[in-house]
């Protein structure tokens, strides 16, 4: 599915329009284009300050939101380029810790697209590069960039020398493009077919910080990280975490800490946080004191991961007492962690609306048996699962009873308020769901 971006800045939303007329209007991956257009502005990504580069499936953004947290609860400066945006496209990119202003926006995305005639750049390709541009021009002590898609061909792996890069959790997404045929690999399994594209990340003498993962996935990537001269750093070997009484124990040849728990929400969160303590630790750019990653575990917030909504347009068409959680998960992976999340709490009315592309009921399954009702929506300027097919596949697939389409977030609330008793409820399936939700709710990331 391709990117597109609204501005409510006239200058930027003009060179957004220009943007989405040069590009190929689908995703493309390869580093030929990317690379060339960075050829053409003078290669910043030689110019920027030292990298923390993240891939993975699931994880990776709330990875990076830690690993800003603590760079900047240390008292330097960080500048961090993540995607998909929620509300605004300059969510992309963070310069020295505050979203990049629409001025200097407007001038960067001018300066690419004019060097990107005739390329035939993508959406991301023109973002990264305008990241890019920005981070070698701003001083910074630090950047932390995600990985869009992928992380082989992905536009952000141009950066030849980063300071360290690691992987998150890892699953089936994106089939359509990380187990393409073309990409040479169709003789592996699905799964690590996933982990050699993730770990295509890996650089010679660069640290490669690793999750656990199935024997298979985890034998592909030592391959990857052996061929391309990296240092592998695997969890439950060069070091480990373990969340237990209330604190996240950490542990590497350096020696052991003791965490409070992050304060954002699901178990999930702690493999993510230890993930970046371990990218910090095995690095040498920038120095993080232990004081640092404990303010980290306190202060990250990473919104439309099981966030809970406050009080807004949206959360008052519900009765007093009602709580809203949303979240932006859309594969079995990120079902498996709300799964958990609602385990222990009552049943939940559903609002869901996925893209075309996604694995509906893979994604429901793991927390179907928590499902009070399921209120399906589309997603507008996106191409979504119907939701009258949508409710008859989980009725048929999954034995959800009360299944039913809505027009639209707020149509499916306020059909859930009209009980008059307070209802629990999560609006979940996709980010560019949860973008519009926090957009007509009042709550902007910043």
């Amino acid at each position: 599915m391709p990117d597109h971006a609204i501005a409510t800045n006239p200058s930027v939303q003009a060179q957004l329009d220009r943007l989405t007329m040069l590009s190929p209007g689908r995703d493309v991956l390869g580093l030929e284009r990317i690379t060339a257009l960075l050829d053409r502005l003078g290669n910043p990504h030689h110019g920027m300050p030292p990298v923390f580069h993240v891939a993975g499936t699931n994880g990776k953004g709330s990875s990076c939101a830690f690993l800003r947290s603590a760079i900047e609860a240390a008292g330097l400066t960080c500048h961090v380029y993540t995607s998909p945006h929620l509300v605004r496209f300059n969510e992309r990119i963070r310069i020295a810790g505050k979203l990049i202003d629409d001025d200097l926006l407007t001038a960067l995305l001018a300066d690419v697209l004019d060097q990107a005639e005739g390329l035939q750049a993508s959406f991301f390709e023109v973002t990264t590069a305008v990241a890019f541009l920005a981070f070698a021009r701003m001083p910074a002590d630090a950047c932390v960039i995600e990985v869009g898609l992928g992380g082989r061909l992905d536009a952000t792996n141009v950066i030849a020398k980063p300071a360290v890069c690691g992987i998150a959790s890892l699953g089936i997404d994106h089939e359509a493009f990380l187990l393409a045929p073309e990409n040479g690999i169709a003789d592996m399994p699905p799964l690590d077919r996933i982990a050699f594209e993730k770990a295509g990340i890996a650089k010679t003498c660069v640290p490669l910080v690793t999750q656990k993962y199935a024997a298979s996935m985890a034998n592909t990537i030592a391959v990857q990280a052996t061929s391309s001269g990296a240092k592998l750093l695997a969890r439950g070997e060069a070091w480990d975490a373990v969340a237990y009484e209330g604190r996240l124990h950490y542990r590497d040849q350096t020696g052991k800490i003791s965490l409070p728990l992050p304060r954002m929400p699901g178990a999930h969160q702690a493999d993510n946080a230890a993930l970046a303590i371990a990218m910090l630790r095995h690095q040498s750019a920038i120095v993080i004191p232990e004081g640092a990653l404990s303010a980290a575990m306190e202060w990250t917030r990473w919104p439309a991961r099981m966030q809970a909504l406050g009080k807004g347009p949206l959360t008052d068409l519900l009765p007093a007492g009602s709580t809203v959680w949303l979240d932006g998960g859309h594969n079995p992976d990120a079902g498996a962690a709300i799964a958990k999340m609602l385990e222990n709490g009552p049943p939940v009315h559903v609002v869901i609306g996925m893209l075309k592309n996604k694995d509906a009921v893979g994604f429901l399954k793991p927390f179907a048996h928590n499902i009070a009702s399921l209120l399906a929506v589309p997603i507008p300027g996106h191409e979504h699962h119907d939701p009258d097919e949508f409710c008859r596949r989980v009725q048929d697939e999954l034995a959800i009873g009360e299944a039913h389409p809505s027009d639209d977030v707020a149509a499916a609330l306020m059909g859930l308020g009209s009980g008059f008793q307070p209802a629990h409820v999560l609006i979940c399936g996709s980010l560019y769901l949860a973008g519009e939700v926090l957009r007509l709710n009042g709550e902007l990331p910043d």
